[in-house]
């Protein structure tokens, strides 16, 4: 596996997901190994859109394996507007060896891919969010000891947090379940696309509009903010709509006893999750952030090392692929 860019989970085969997650949790379990991977190379981070997590994520994880960050915020490149898309891909590919940005419109992400010669990694958008998506399923993996045949329920808006989640399940063999309310849900392009992908990997996708039937059985409970980056103007009129969807304490007894409870944060308490439920000790949501940095460890190796991906990885393989 050798992918040029990392923009969307269903880019990939699911062998390479595997690889992915493969590679994850031996750079989390053997991080000195990795220590010198990306010595001397720079990555330029470009943020369009504001992150606690991917910020910090990327910058130390860059680091880690030996190479160094750059960030740029939209005050210095105002991206669209100062500069073209063309013309920031045609500097940058010159001075360092990949981007990753976090930005609105996906086809921002897409166009920087085709123009530039190096490896571009989409740290977010409004369509999809594939790195936390990784971050996600490599927690799932960790607590479950499979991926295979799980349970994800995903509760709220059908965003790019959910849509990746469908796409990555999809890939991955897991059964994944997205409740909203009626014209909230993911669209029908991604929904056709995740059904087709389940068929061959075993999976299953179910959209539904009801959130207890959606939370019977599930192995894991994911939410997200009910108003996105951009969506501020229409929080109250969402919160209205959503309320029946908050995860808390009733919702959650509907799910297996071993359930756990996943947010992408940052988390609006008292919005879309109690505080009963996330600081319960059924949330895993700051493994999961803290995953974050393994998992994009293992995409910057990927894309901008030599030798590692498509290493056999043994015995994470077999539980990667357990089922």
């Amino acid at each position: 596996m050798k992918p040029s860019d990392f923009l969307s989970i269903r880019d990939f085969a699911p062998q390479q997901i595997h690889q992915l997650l493969e590679l994850a949790c031996h750079v989390k379990a053997t991080p000195g190994e990795f220590s010198n991977a990306l010595k001397g190379q720079t990555l330029a981070l470009i943020f369009e859109k504001p992150s606690l997590r991917t910020r910090v994520s990327f910058d130390v994880g860059i680091q880690q394996l030996g190479g160094f960050s750059l960030y740029l915020s939209p005050a210095e490149i105002n991206l669209g507007k100062r500069e073209s898309v063309y013309d920031v891909s045609k500097n940058l590919e010159r001075m360092v060896q990949a981007i990753m940005i976090r930005t609105f419109a996906h086809d921002i992400v897409e166009r920087m891919a085709e123009y530039a010669s190096i490896p571009i990694i989409n740290g977010l958008t409004d369509y999809s969010h594939p790195c936390q998506a990784m971050a996600d399923y490599l927690t799932i993996l960790e607590i479950k000891g499979r991926i295979r045949g799980v349970n994800v329920t995903f509760v709220g808006d059908g965003n790019n947090v959910a849509r990746s989640l469908l796409f990555a399940g999809a890939q991955l063999g897991a059964n994944v379940c997205v409740t909203t309310p009626a014209g909230y849900e993911p669209d029908e392009p991604a929904i056709r696309w995740a059904r087709e992908r389940a068929a061959q990997t075993g999976g299953t996708i179910t959209i539904t509009n009801d959130p207890i039937s959606a939370v019977a059985n599930a192995d894991v409970i994911y939410t997200d903010v009910w108003a996105s980056m951009g969506q501020e103007g229409e929080a109250q009129k969402r919160r209205q709509i959503f309320l029946p969807f908050q995860v808390n304490r009733a919702l959650f007894e509907h799910a297996h006893p071993d359930c756990i409870f996943m947010h992408c944060l940052p988390a609006h308490r008292g919005d879309e999750v109690t505080d009963q439920v996330i600081d319960s000790p059924r949330s895993v949501v700051y493994l999961e952030a803290e995953n974050r940095l393994h998992a994009q460890k293992a995409i910057l190796l990927a894309l901008m090392g030599e030798g590692w991906s498509g290493r056999n990885l043994g015995a994470v393989s077999q539980v990667a692929h357990a089922g």
